[in-house]
Order: structure tokens, then C-alpha cells, then sequence
């Protein structure tokens, strides 16, 4: 029978790309960690990894083995934290990104609440539209919306979302409602854009899948939240998520349009490096983030969908 240690010192040195720092980390020594990876291969009946002085190299059985052991542990590791970590001490730096409006909104509030129940903890925010790299910069926990294109990281849905299409009634008043893609052609356009990116295009639905439609922009900025306020102001149409505008939208400041433009939904995820040798402050953020998101979840959405017209 196989030794579930063996097979997270084998995850480890797979991730880690070394059998005796894995060893070290796991408190062994080389020849424990070479005899245990040893244990398992002979329990399997298969050789997982090719290893040398220099490096080692998974066979193509240590790949299949691999994919589903590193799944099988992160969900042990899962059904320990949810009974064991809540009695550990959370404590160290924890640096929390999101977007500027998810952010000022609903993150940063809500990560404050938890920090403030762990003395031992200190808080770390950055507000940014830009798509920062996590390992660059030390993020512990992203949040964004959309889908994820980075292999090396993990994901865990917090809550749904839609985006929507959206103007103050002024502007409305003043310019009407486009209910197609060519209507949006005759409107003022409020675009986002990014360093290196250049202008971000709205993401519509058609019978292929979605594609990005390239708008003619009035105004262009980096920034999400003010290009909110520059909507709610009467400067022309936004593309926003649900849950940036549901206050603007319950306050009457902004009306989410429906028309015939159809947009994909960009559920809000917690993205992180790995879901391997987590430590507490991240688990425990990303459950709590995901509770007190979930709890508003109704309220938000179905006042965006009951206001659009």
C-alpha cells in the first residue's frame, strides 16, 4: 500500500525540482527522502522519476501520477483545514490584489474585517486594473473576474458575475438606449485600457463563442472606478461587472442595459500560486472572502438583472 507521506514528498520534489531540498522541507534527510521515493516506486510497480546529481525528470507514468496525486493532496489538505487550521495562529504578511472597484468595494472592507480578528497578521492591499504577476510582485491572493491564463496558478470560484453595458439615465435621456451592436457604434464609448495592452475591447456573445468588439472610444483611462464615475457623470456607455455598479444601480445613478447585446458571464475567482503547502493567513482569507462574498451574492446580482431595461 502506498504511504500517503511518500507520495506528498514526491509532489514536493516534483514542485520543488529537487528530492533532497523536498527531503528538508519535510524534515527528512537525502537518504530518507531517496529511500522513501524508492518505497513508493516499488509499491507502484513503476519508476516516476528519472534522477541525477543534477536534476530530475519525470517519467511518463511520474507525469500520470503526478496530475492526480498533487489533486488527491490538495484535497486532503483541504479536509484537514476545514477541521484543524481555524486553531492555528494566522500570522505573517498577507498581500491581497484586486481590481480598483472590486477592491474599494468589497475586498479590501472584507479583508480588513479578517485581519482585524488576527493580531499576529499584517494586511498588504493593491488596488490595480493591471493583470499583476503574482510571483513578481508577491501577491498572495488575487482577485479577478474573467478566466485565467496562467498555467502556474490555481483558481477557486468566490462568487458568479455577469458584466453589463451600462450609462446614467441623463445620457440616456439625452442619447437613447442601443439595443444592437451597431447602435453601439453611434454612442460615446468609455474604454479601458492597459500599459502594453493599448484599449481593451468589450467581450460580446455570438453563435461562435465569444469575441471581442472593438469600440471607437470618447474617453479612454487605466482605471475601472473612474471610469464608473465618468459614466455616472452622463459621459457615455461603460462595460462593467455586476458588482461594480449594483450600489450605482440601486441608487439610480446608472441603468445596466439589456438589448440584444448578449455578454458572457466573468465569474470573480481567488487566484494564488499553488494549492501544495498553503500556508493558514492564505486558506483561511479565501474561505472567508468566498463566505462573505457569497452572502451578498443574491442582493448584488439580482438588483443589476431586476434594473435592466
Amino acid at each position: 500500500m502506498v504511504d500517503f507521506e511518500d507520495m506528498r514528498l514526491f509532489v514536493r520534489a516534483v514542485t520543488d525540482g529537487s528530492l533532497s531540498a523536498a527531503g528538508r522541507a519535510l524534515g527528512l534527510s537525502p537518504a530518507a527522502a531517496s529511500k522513501r521515493l524508492n518505497r513508493l516506486e516499488q509499491s507502484l510497480g513503476v519508476r516516476l522519476l528519472q534522477r541525477s546529481s543534477r536534476r530530475l525528470a519525470l517519467t511518463e507514468e511520474g507525469t500520470i501520477y503526478f496530475e492526480r496525486a498533487q489533486a488527491i493532496i490538495a484535497d486532503v489538505d483541504d479536509a484537514n483545514s476545514a477541521v484543524g487550521l481555524r486553531q492555528i495562529e494566522v500570522r505573517g504578511q498577507l498581500h491581497v490584489s484586486a481590481s480598483v472597484d472590486m477592491g474599494r468595494q468589497y475586498v479590501g472592507p472584507i479583508a480588513a474585517d479578517f485581519a482585524a480578528g488576527h493580531a499576529a497578521l499584517t494586511l498588504r492591499l493593491t488596488n490595480s486594473d493591471a493583470v499583476l504577476d503574482l510571483f513578481e510582485h508577491g501577491v498572495d491572493v488575487a482577485v479577478r473576474g474573467g478566466t485565467m491564463t496562467d498555467s502556474r496558478l490555481v483558481s477557486r470560484l468566490l462568487t458568479s458575475n455577469f458584466r453589463v453595458l451600462c450609462a446614467s439615465p441623463a445620457y440616456l435621456a439625452r442619447r437613447g438606449h442601443p439595443r444592437t451592436i451597431e447602435d453601439l457604434q453611434q454612442h460615446d464609448c468609455l474604454m479601458l485600457h492597459r500599459p502594453g495592452h493599448g484599449i481593451l475591447p468589450w467581450i460580446v456573445q455570438t453563435a461562435e463563442g465569444p469575441r471581442p468588439l472593438r469600440m471607437d472610444a470618447s474617453i479612454t483611462c487605466d482605471n475601472g472606478d473612474l471610469m464608473r464615475a465618468l459614466a455616472v457623470a452622463g459621459h457615455g456607455l461603460a462595460f462593467k461587472s455586476a458588482w461594480d455598479i449594483a450600489e450605482d444601480v440601486r441608487a439610480g445613478r446608472l441603468v445596466p442595459l439589456k438589448g440584444d447585446v448578449i455578454l458572457p458571464d466573468a465569474h470573480i475567482y481567488a487566484i494564488y500560486p499553488s494549492r501544495c503547502y498553503l500556508p493558514a493567513r492564505i486558506r483561511l482569507f479565501v474561505d472567508h472572502l468566498q463566505h462573505a462574498l457569497q452572502q451578498r451574492e443574491r442582493d448584488v446580482l439580482d438588483s443589476v438583472r431586476n434594473a435592466m431595461t
